[in-house]
């Protein structure tokens, strides 16, 4: 089948890409029934429990005298799946994720898709069509021969990943389910090693453990070399248990990745069934450019201007 070369919409002007079977989309309706299920046993999703924990949170963020942000109830939710539905935990979790573009500056800045077509030219971030068997989102990530950072500067690629996982974050189905993200390390060139600073490791490592609002389910690493794997090492310890235990390393063992991920969610080039091609980048880009006023509207929320200056 070939490649989808341009955006499809439905009858309400929302965007898709269409793989001729598969649809790369925007899922905002209610999660799948069984998902709500799963949400009452894992997560505490109950009817009394759900109440309680949006008025406790939309009052807390309401104390919050600097924090500007909307105080409907999907918002809320946004934050308090992946907490459990306890508000306190969301509150620190949320000013975590609104401290970063204070605390990081231009790698956590203006996370909209016009100022990141850069990344999805190069052909570096995938989203495929596909769920897992889990109903989790996957995330594909090109950080080896096929990066460039001339072209894709890895403050760009890491506003990428965030603009991403920010389009997840408003779909129901992935506040329950998560999200897992394969990392394709193949032909790691030695030069780009410097690229991941101390630095780097610290903002990236916060920003998975502190500050994302999503539930990650699982980091497969593929076509991992004897260098990367020296990297790896050095910043394992600072890694914690529960992401430790949700990290893969493949190689080019694809039967050891379809052991987690279903084959049939999968393209062939990582041991898959699927026989749908991704678009290109580019296309990628231009449908998350039809969300431009959502992300521009997310960008917008966080810490107000008084409490920057108090803090210079």
């Amino acid at each position: 089948m070939g490649k989808a070369e341009m955006l499809s919409y439905y009858h309400n002007h929302l965007p898709y890409n269409d793989l001729c079977s598969p649809q790369i989309l925007m899922e905002n309706e209610q999660a799948h029934d069984w998902s709500l299920n799963n949400a009452q046993d894992e997560l505490r999703e109950l009817p009394c429990i759900i109440e309680q924990a949006i008025k406790e949170l939309r009052e807390l963020i309401q104390n919050e005298k600097y924090l500007h942000l909307p105080l409907d109830d999907e918002y809320m939710m946004m934050f308090l799946r992946p907490c459990h539905y306890y508000p306190e935990s969301a509150l620190k979790r949320l000013k975590n994720f609104y401290n970063m573009k204070l605390k990081y500056g231009i790698a956590c800045e203006n996370i909209v898709p016009a100022k990141l077509r850069n990344v999805f030219e190069g052909e570096i971030l995938n989203l495929l069509p596909n769920r897992d068997q889990h109903g989790r989102r996957l995330l594909v990530l090109e950080a080896g021969k096929k990066w460039k950072p001339s072209k894709v500067p890895l403050p760009d690629l890491f506003r990428g990943i965030q603009l991403t996982v920010l389009g997840s974050m408003v779909e129901p189905f992935s506040q329950i389910c998560g999200a897992v993200v394969i990392i394709d390390m193949e032909g790691l060139p030695l030069s780009h090693i410097t690229q991941f600073t101390p630095s780097f490791a610290a903002m990236l490592l916060d920003y998975v453990q502190e500050c994302i609002c999503m539930r990650l389910k699982g980091v497969h690493i593929v076509n991992n070399s004897y260098i990367f794997n020296m990297l790896f090492a050095i910043f394992k310890p600072f890694i914690r248990e529960k992401l430790r235990k949700r990290i893969f390393f493949h190689g080019k063992d694809w039967k050891s990745l379809t052991t987690h991920i279903d084959a049939g969610a999968l393209p062939p080039k990582y041991g898959g069934t699927a026989t749908w091609e991704l678009p290109p980048g580019k296309l990628l880009g231009e449908f998350f450019e039809c969300y431009s006023k959502d992300y521009e509207q997310a960008d917008s929320y966080g810490y107000t201007e008084d409490y920057k200056k108090s803090k210079k």
